[in-house]
């Protein structure tokens, strides 16, 4: 997740909130920083020209400077909390396993604490994999967002779609928790169903700099015909993931490949680092809770 790490100069949350709005867009800016501006070792830079004649930055991204500088420090001045709070929302009765896994990749990669709201029938299950994950069994209840926002303000990012279904009524809740963070000015990373929520919904991420986008091949498929109405085009795929997220209003899109595609509408950074071969379930349920 990306952790805010001034966090642990606010003694309360009225001082948090009194944050001016200048602090607030350097805290935007520093959280994107994390993601996509990586400029340790080994990072190649190059010009990019799209079909469309437009000139791009390019970049070959040092994996593990990005690692390092997202991964919170142990420190032994800190208190419970202070690394990072995360919470997952998904999990439904058929899909499990999800949001575990987003769950537990923030605590490995070294949150805090880790919260996964989901169904009724999901929580027992999620319960049984750790015992280090705190599990809200309300998703499909009626006072989920009302829940939901009780502890927003104790987030540093939520992570939004893992296991969650296809739902109308989940859906429309998860909606309404969305806008809550923006309001709140709390990071969200969206996966899986929560992508098929925002291609059909785009006004819950557009303009929102603190939300980064995780698709696969079929959900970035979908969100290049909703929003550029056009088809994949590999050829391009820089310049057109480019426009991509700037026509989402500069959010992070992180597409993932053979070669993963990181970019914010201004600058583009790969990733070419040969992970497993095996593209098996829940390998994008990690990244999106290591993000």
């Amino acid at each position: 997740m990306l952790v805010n790490h001034g966090m642990n100069q606010l003694a309360s949350l009225s001082i948090a909130r009194s944050y001016s709005f200048a602090s607030s867009i350097a805290a935007v800016l520093r959280r994107q920083s994390f993601l996509i501006r990586a400029r340790g070792g080994g990072v190649h830079n190059k010009v990019h020209s799209t079909t469309a004649g437009i000139t791009m930055q390019e970049t070959e991204a040092d994996a593990v400077s990005i690692l390092r500088a997202i991964t919170p420090t142990l420190d032994p001045t800190r208190h419970k909390g202070q690394a990072g709070k995360i919470a997952v929302i998904g999990g439904c009765r058929e899909y499990t396993g999800a949001p575990y896994f987003a769950a537990i990749s923030a605590l490995k990669i070294g949150a805090d604490l880790s919260h996964v709201f989901c169904t009724k029938d999901a929580a027992p299950v999620i319960k049984s994999y750790s015992p280090e994950l705190i599990v809200h069994p309300v998703l499909e209840e009626s006072y989920i967002v009302a829940e939901v926002d009780k502890w927003m303000e104790r987030f540093d990012c939520l992570v939004v779609g893992p296991g969650l279904g296809r739902d109308p009524f989940l859906l429309d809740c998860v909606s309404e928790i969305m806008k809550q963070a923006r309001h709140s000015n709390v990071p969200i990373v969206v996966d899986g169903d929560g992508l098929f929520l925002v291609a059909n919904s785009l006004h819950l991420v557009h303009g929102y700099p603190l939300a980064v986008l995780t698709p696969n091949v079929n959900e970035y498929k979908r969100l290049v015909q909703t929003v550029l109405k056009c088809e994949v085009d590999d050829a391009d795929a820089h310049g057109q993931l480019s426009s991509l997220a700037k026509q989402i209003g500069g959010v992070t899109i992180l597409r993932k490949g053979r070669s993963d595609l990181i970019s914010d509408g201004d600058i583009v950074n790969s990733v070419s680092i040969c992970g497993s071969p095996r593209r098996c379930g829940g390998q994008g349920d990690i990244l999106s809770g290591s993000s």
